[in-house]
């Protein structure tokens, strides 16, 4: 397939996941779940089966759900920023010019993310409440989270809002946009909101995707089934002041330049992005 070749431009703002990508809740998660296995006589969850649910709003009920509430509320007051984060965010938030503005988009449900992140003051403040777009979110209907692109779109509404208040620079577009993910429907979310994508996945998910690392950066895994609204449409009309002409029918082509994979968040190239730091 012949390489599409864009002139992109300078990302203006970063779109983070959480589980995964900023601290270690991935490994939590599964050690929760092998718990709770192994207690009732079964083996560890496998990445093939893990990497179907990763990424993904969690069920509203479960048998085992209080066992489940309870051994998270245990295990997640010790989660811990992953390598190269604290680098990372501090960097962009005292980047020189332009200005990259950052939000959060995270499928985690208010109430584990206020557990997970709440020890980790000095990660997380540097996100402003604002922008802060969790799993639970009001304004996104029930069932349009990952791997459909409303909760990125959201993230770069609440971005605009403030923007449009202060009157200083003009509106970010979804292409100015670089959505940072761990998982393979975060990732197909965020091209399918025609934004770019940073994949950083847990070396077990690498290894399921082992040769299709491409196919999982144009978004092209099928995590999308064709889901439709309530209205019959596939794409996030319900969000105010989103421009539906940046959201993707089909998120990409192999090898078309829009995302990008990385063993870990140390290795961040901000040049790349049009980045630029302050001199220390």
């Amino acid at each position: 397939m012949t390489q599409k070749i864009i002139d992109f431009p300078t990302v203006r703002a970063c779109l983070f996941d959480v589980d995964g990508l900023l601290i270690d809740s991935e490994d939590i998660y599964s050690e929760v779940t092998n718990i709770i296995l192994r207690e009732h006589g079964k083996p560890d969850l496998p990445w093939d089966i893990k990497a179907q649910l990763q990424g993904r709003p969690g069920p509203e009920a479960s048998e085992y759900q209080e066992r489940q509430k309870a051994l998270q509320r245990e295990k997640f007051v010790n989660s811990q920023p992953l390598p190269g984060v604290s680098t990372l965010l501090h960097n962009l938030a005292n980047c020189s010019t332009p200005h990259v503005h950052i939000a959060l988009a995270t499928s985690s449900y208010k109430v584990n993310y206020e557990v997970k992140t709440g020890h980790l003051s000095h990660i997380f403040s540097i996100f402003h409440d604002e922008r802060k777009v969790l799993g639970d979110d009001p304004r996104i209907p029930s069932g349009r989270g990952k791997p459909l692109p409303d909760i990125f779109l959201l993230a770069l509404k609440t971005i605009n809002d403030g923007i449009r208040r202060d009157g200083i620079e003009p509106e970010i577009k979804p292409e100015e946009c670089l959505v940072f993910e761990d998982s393979v429907p975060g990732i197909e979310a965020g091209r399918r909101a025609g934004m770019r994508v940073v994949w950083v996945p847990h070396p077990g998910l690498l290894n399921e995707y082992r040769g299709r690392e491409e196919q999982v950066l144009a978004g092209l895994t099928e995590q999308h089934k064709g889901e439709r609204s309530a209205t019959g449409e596939e794409t996030g009309e319900h969000i105010e002041a989103v421009d539906r002409n940046h959201l993707q029918d089909s998120p990409g082509v192999v090898g078309d330049g829009w995302g990008e994979l990385l063993p870990s968040l140390e290795n961040f190239s901000y040049e790349h992005y049009g980045i630029k730091l302050r001199s220390p």
